[in-house]
Formats: C-alpha cells, sequence, structure tokens
C-alpha cells in the first residue's frame, strides 16, 4: 500500500524532514510522485526507510531503555529490599503471636487439668458420701429393728401401769363404798 510522507512520519513517531532526507536518498526507481507532484512512498521504499530510521531509534530506545532499565533495576532493587524487610517483620509479627497463642494454650491445657482432678475429686466424695449414708441407714434400720421389741415391751409395761393404775382405783372406789368397819371409826 502506498503512503506519504507524512503518514509514515506519524506511524514511525519520527519528524516528516527525517522521512524526507531518507525519501531524497533513495534510487529514483522507488521514488514516486502521484499527479499533483506528491511524494508516495512504495511498499519496498517503505522498507529501506523503515529499515535507516529504525536503527537511530532502536539504538536511541536502547540508550533510553538502558537508563530507564538502570533507574527501573535501582527502584525495583530498593522495592525488593523494602518488600523483604515487610516480610521479615510480618514473620516476627506471626512468631509473637503464634508464641503468645501457645502460652494461652498451655495455660488452658492446665486448667482443664486442674479443674478434671477437682471434678474426680468432687466424684469421689460424692460416691464416699453416698456410701456413708448408706451404712447409716442400714445402721439405723438395726437401732430401729432392736428398738421395736424395746418399744413393745414399754407399751406392755405402760398398759401393765395403766392395769395397774386401774385396780388400784377400782380397790380405792370400792374402799370408798364400803362402809368403814374398822374399830377406831368407833370412838
Amino acid at each position: 500500500m502506498v503512503k506519504t510522507i507524512k503518514q509514515l512520519a506519524d506511524e514511525l513517531k519520527v519528524s516528516k524532514q527525517t522521512i524526507q532526507y531518507h525519501y531524497q536518498r533513495l534510487p529514483a526507481k522507488n521514488q514516486q510522485k502521484n499527479s499533483q507532484g506528491i511524494n508516495l512512498i512504495s511498499p519496498t521504499a517503505e522498507r529501506i526507510i523503515r529499515g535507516k530510521v529504525a536503527k537511530p531509534l532502536l539504538a536511541k530506545n536502547q540508550q533510553t531503555g538502558s537508563k530507564k532499565a538502570t533507574k527501573t533495576s535501582k527502584e525495583n532493587n530498593d522495592l525488593i529490599i523494602t518488600l523483604r524487610r515487610e516480610v521479615e517483620d510480618l514473620k516476627s509479627q506471626r512468631d509473637k503471636q503464634l508464641a503468645t497463642k501457645d502460652q494461652q494454650i498451655s495455660n488452658k491445657d492446665r486448667q482443664i487439668d486442674h479443674l478434671t482432678k477437682l471434678i474426680d475429686q468432687q466424684q469421689q466424695l460424692q460416691l464416699a458420701i453416698v456410701a456413708e449414708n448408706r451404712q447409716l441407714k442400714e445402721h439405723v434400720q438395726k437401732l430401729s429393728g432392736l428398738l421395736e421389741p424395746s418399744s413393745t415391751t414399754q407399751q406392755q409395761q405402760s398398759n401393765d401401769k395403766d392395769d395397774a393404775l386401774s385396780n388400784s382405783e377400782k380397790q380405792k372406789r370400792m374402799h370408798k363404798n364400803k362402809p368403814n368397819k374398822s374399830w377406831w371409826h368407833f370412838w
């Protein structure tokens, strides 16, 4: 495709004078003009001009690139150093947090062990109390068994007393109702 000097200059991002300079140094067979006298660049001429323009651009870009690369390399190195410091700080913080958590877990384990021992002791005491209560109940039942015959005996004695009292009252009543025939009553 045929291009103008301006189109090629815009495409290569160089001035029109640079393209014009290289165009004028082309062999006559590669130079073309349209009916209005405007210089046209054929694909063959474009390749030749690109080759000549690209070399200085490439060298210039390499110089700029090496300066940029040096600057970029230094920035990258600074960034790497900063990132490494941050990573080390984060690791240090993580290690401190883990140590704290390990200590807390250890304390909790000791508390759990202590509470487990207390629960075992409480259960043992509860079992001892239950066993003692059983023994006391059995002892009370035995004593109750011994007391029941005694209470029957006491009840019989009480009944006997009541009977005795009743008999003495009967005798007193009979004595009152009986005329007194003793000899001293006569006096």
